[in-house]
Order: structure tokens, then C-alpha cells, then sequence
């Protein structure tokens, strides 16, 4: 787990995402995902940060988000 900073933001969200639509992941037509976090803040993701999470069921499971002072992606992990 990454080390949380005073001035870092931390936001919480689910996602479930079947594996058949994974593949728009990887088009360049769609660089990134705007969800819902569980605080009710909009959050803008990098698709590529989400590849790694891609398994044969899809993307699935609770994320934490840890963002800098300059709104840069320090971490993204699964908690389960």
C-alpha cells in the first residue's frame, strides 16, 4: 500500500466492469474515464492506469486513488 501524504487526496470507488467491455480501454478514442468516487466527487482516470487491474472477469472490485497537491495520480490500488 502506498504512504499517504498530508497534502495528498484520497478517494475512494467501485468498479465492475465485465471483460467484454474492457477493450475500449485500449482505444485511443478513449483516454480516460470519469467516475463517481464514494465521497460523490468526480474523478478523471487515465484508462491505461486501469489496464493493470484488467482480469478475465474484467475490471472489478473497491479502489483507492491517492492524487498529489498538483492533481498527479501518486497510486492506484485495489483493496479487494
Amino acid at each position: 500500500m502506498a504512504q499517504i501524504e498530508p497534502t495528498d487526496s484520497v478517494f475512494y470507488f467501485s468498479i465492475s466492469v465485465p471483460y467484454t467491455q474492457c477493450e475500449s480501454l485500449y482505444s485511443p478514442a478513449v483516454p480516460s474515464v470519469v467516475m463517481m468516487a464514494e465521497s460523490g466527487v468526480r474523478v478523471q482516470v487515465p484508462t491505461n492506469r486501469l489496464r493493470q487491474f484488467i482480469t478475465s472477469d474484467g475490471v472489478k472490485g473497491r479502489f483507492r486513488m491517492i492524487v498529489d497537491q498538483h492533481n498527479k495520480i501518486r497510486a492506484i490500488e485495489r483493496l479487494r
